[in-house]
């Protein structure tokens, strides 16, 4: 247990690529406002003016709603328990620092101490751990009450609110960076404080309010970074799953020691290491920040941070965490390391080599492990992989005669692929070439989307496919760039329609009643769907036989 210390460093770790299950289980969700269901009239049975084709292409809108439906709520399931996992490692995290972790024996010893029998430790210690429960969860449902469902659905692109949680967890770094400490007023902790004295159940739940509060310069990092992931993802119980998930976490222990006193003594000594814990966590919050940064970035075309700023950014704060680790720089706060540990020391190989791993990204290399991260391959000024990927098989010359005209200002295909970026534009040239069309509902702040672009586009049959073909249409679902005053409208719902991120969301949600992203649709000229359609596939070969399935349905019906 002694090298127990050593290991916590190691969980702050999974912050980051608990991120990346965010990648592969998040959605961009959109307003859900303008989805209008339609009736489809019913065939009389003397009709003689119904053809079997015009069955088939009633049959292909209702299963692909249907299957946006279906996608929908599997991406919301998939996204509250990655929600609850990020949260239950929060709290984990949470535990380890030096506001709460010394405060562990000192409340286990008052119930076992208090109580006249270990049956009532252990009860006033299940009832201390509900009532932190209950305090978290309640926080989260504040939150979702004061944001309300559209507007959380809504803070994924959000140009203020993003530069406010930007601001907000760079000031959250700072303070466990030993810059300042957060606190909250005096007087709410002693309030607190003075009715934990009450006897009974209502005791211990103040009890678990004053922790809550006196260690909030320890947690409020934590929570704030939270809540905020929960609610840039748009499930509306997103912050309360969270919130319940790092309760969790702080409410396991206490009971568990209650149970088992004599587990504590395996416990390592509080000291410095704790402070180590919370620099880490510095580091980390001081790195993920960038991602809302980038967000505003991408969805306002505001061009300031490309693909090699961040990277190089992340470098360089990756490799002071390395060099921190190694005692090489310390914080006010920091204890004096008297020798470095042996799992102190694989950590920083751990987060050095991560270092070394991102430095040919700035070349363009694709690092698809963190690829969700990342802004979009294509906002890279000097990129080689890019290059290579069009001098390799499998690339033809047929795209390359497609002359995009609309929007071609404000966005570009990924890889180096020729896409549309208007429906109706991209439906004219289908025709004209006589190839099917794949929709591909993106996002700025879609993490699945950069994912996809990743690590499965660049596969040689699925770019195959996509470039020779399909005509691509990506359709940008949270851009904020105003459409012309002509092409602004009110949707059927009664929403303005005044922005090109406006007009495709209303677009996915009214045509195939779906709302996430991405959301691919393979499509004939009869612009209904050939297959079905699917969501994020990080499957090659199972993505390349989906693009196969379009293809042949296409032939079958022509």
């Amino acid at each position: 247990m002694k090298l127990l210390k050593n290991y916590v460093l190691l969980l702050l770790l999974v912050f980051l690529f608990v991120g990346n299950a965010k990648a592969q289980d998040s959605t961009g969700a959109i307003n859900t406002d303008d989805i209008e269901f339609t009736d489809i009239e019913p065939v009389k049975a003397d009709s003689q003016v119904t053809s079997a084709s015009a069955v088939s292409k009633d049959t292909a809108t209702i299963r692909a709603s249907n299957t946006g439906n279906v996608i929908k709520k599997e991406a919301d399931s998939r996204s509250l328990w990655t929600t609850f996992i990020l949260g239950f490692l929060g709290g984990l995290a949470a535990l380890f620092m030096p506001c709460i972790f010394p405060m562990l024996p000192l409340t286990v010893s008052y119930f076992t101490k208090s109580a006249s029998s270990k049956s009532g430790a252990i009860t006033k210690a299940a009832v201390y751990g509900i009532s932190i429960i209950l305090i978290y969860v309640l926080l989260g449902l504040i939150v979702t009450i004061v944001f309300g469902a559209d507007a959380l659905n809504d803070l994924s692109t959000n140009g203020i609110f993003n530069i406010v949680f930007f601001l907000m967890l760079v000031a959250f770094a700072a303070s466990f960076l030993g810059a300042f400490e957060l606190t909250l007023p005096s007087s709410w902790v002693n309030k607190a404080d003075s009715n934990s004295d009450k006897k009974g159940f209502a005791g211990i739940f103040f009890m678990a309010a004053t922790l809550a509060l006196v260690s909030f310069s320890c947690t409020g990092p934590i929570i704030g970074y939270l809540l905020v992931e929960a609610a840039t993802k748009g499930a509306l119980l997103g912050p309360a799953i969270g919130m319940f998930g790092f309760a969790l976490a702080l409410a396991i222990p206490f009971t568990l020691f209650a149970m088992f006193p004599s587990l504590m003594q395996g416990l390592p000594k509080s000291g410095g290491w704790l402070n180590s814990v919370k620099v880490v966590l510095g580091f980390l919050e001081l790195a993920l920040s960038l991602k809302f940064l980038s967000n505003v970035d991408l969805a306002y075309h505001w061009e300031w941070f490309d693909r090699e700023i961040f990277l190089s950014l992340w470098i360089v704060i990756f490799a002071l965490m390395g060099l921190y680790l190694l005692g090489k720089l310390t914080f006010s706060n920091d204890s004096p390391i008297q020798f470095l540990s042996v799992p102190r020391l694989f950590l920083a190989i751990i987060v050095l080599s991560f270092t070394m791993y991102m430095v040919p990204g700035l070349w363009g290399a694709p690092l698809a492990s963190i690829s969700a991260f990342l802004p979009p391959q294509q906002t890279q000024d000097f990129d080689l992989y890019t290059a290579s990927l069009s001098q390799g098989k499998g690339f033809s010359g047929t795209v390359e005669s497609a002359h995009p005209i609309k929007y071609v200002d404000k966005f570009k295909a990924p890889l180096g692929l020729t896409a549309f970026f208007d429906y109706e534009e991209g439906i004219a040239y289908a025709r004209k070439v006589n190839k099917p069309v794949m929709i591909d509902f993106t996002g700025h702040a879609c993490v699945n989307c950069r994912k996809m672009e990743a690590a499965v586009w660049p596969d040689q049959v699925v770019r195959n496919h996509i470039i020779n073909d399909y005509v691509l249409i990506q359709l940008y679902v949270d851009d904020k760039t105003d459409l012309a005053q002509n092409e602004q409208f009110v949707s059927k719902s009664g929403k303005s329609i005044k922005t090109i991120g406006n007009k495709w969301s209303d677009f996915q949600a009214s045509r195939f009643n779906a709302n996430s992203q991405p959301f691919y649709v393979l499509l004939g000229h009869d612009e209904k769907p050939l297959v079905e359609p699917i969501g994020a596939d990080y499957d090659k070969v199972s993505y390349a036989k989906y693009l196969e399935s379009g293809l042949k349905a296409f032939k079958g019906i022509k």
